[in-house]
């Protein structure tokens, strides 16, 4: 599956009259997120910190399929930047159903443990951690007020066996663990708030790291008892389902979908 391909069969509609914020959406998964949520009925916010030609993108590809869509910018490590952001999207809807966070760093450009620098560490905690709560914070307790919404913070299977490569980054998205438990905790009954934890996609960014043109694409795979790699748009759905009454009883959870990699459990 191509990463602009969408489900041969017709999708639910489990959005209709929602509306959903997807951070991140001007590329890889949020972007497909983003498209998803559309082609279920959502009205979709699209945020973007510097990619603003990609949320256009994102957003011309909704309305190509009937949708509404609007971009919204923000660097999501500052706080009245997402103030901004809560202030815009609730005038622009009126309400806001569901968040995505999407926004992550995974120093992608990092090879070993050995690289790592105090810039890079600081700059991942302050996306992943300060930005997620951030975002969960502020929205989250707009939402209180609202009397309803869901919250789905993207995380990764990352956390289970650590990253030799990038320790900073198991360390954010570990952390992402305890701020959706905290929330969820803080935020009940009124607002659920979940993780899901993808594992590998393969993204153009993920297509082009240097360790997965040189054969780790190839040993994951070959570990990964599903036995591929898939790419964003199929785990889009995945997801949003957290966000869905599907999952009204689900919140401080954690859901991952890796290919059966990790088995995760009991």
């Amino acid at each position: 599956m191509s990463e602009h391909t969408t489900p041969v069969s017709p999708l639910p509609r489990r959005f209709e009259g929602r509306t959903v914020l997807v951070t991140g959406a001007g590329t890889g998964y949020g972007a497909e997120i983003a498209v998803r949520a559309a082609h279920e009925g959502a009205r979709v916010a699209v945020h973007y910190r510097s990619s603003a030609a990609g949320a256009d993108k994102t957003v011309a590809r909704i309305k190509d399929v009937g949708g509404e869509a609007f971009t919204v910018q923000a660097d999501i490590a500052v706080h009245q930047d997402v103030i901004r952001m809560a202030e815009e999207v609730f005038s622009r809807f009126g309400s806001l159903d569901v968040l995505i966070n999407n926004v992550g760093d995974v120093a992608a450009d990092q090879m070993s443990w050995r690289d790592v620098t105090e810039e890079s560490i600081d700059h991942v905690l302050a996306v992943d951690i300060k930005g997620t709560m951030l975002c969960v914070h502020e929205f989250g307790s707009r939402m209180l007020v609202q009397g309803h919404g869901a919250i789905v913070n993207i995380g990764s299977t990352v956390i289970v066996r650590g990253s030799a490569r990038a320790p900073q980054y198991a360390a954010a998205k570990y952390g992402i663990l305890g701020i959706t438990k905290s929330y969820a905790q803080a935020f009940a009954p009124t607002v659920r708030v979940n993780t899901f934890a993808p594992g590998f996609i393969e993204t153009e960014r993920l297509l082009t790291r240097e360790d997965w043109k040189s054969g780790r694409r190839e040993e994951l795979i070959s570990k990964t008892p599903l036995g591929r790699i898939p790419g964003p748009a199929e785990l889009a759905g995945t997801a949003l389902f957290l966000a869905t009454d599907d999952a009204a009883h689900m919140t401080g959870a954690y859901l991952n979908a890796d290919g059966g990699f990790n088995m995760i459990g009991a």
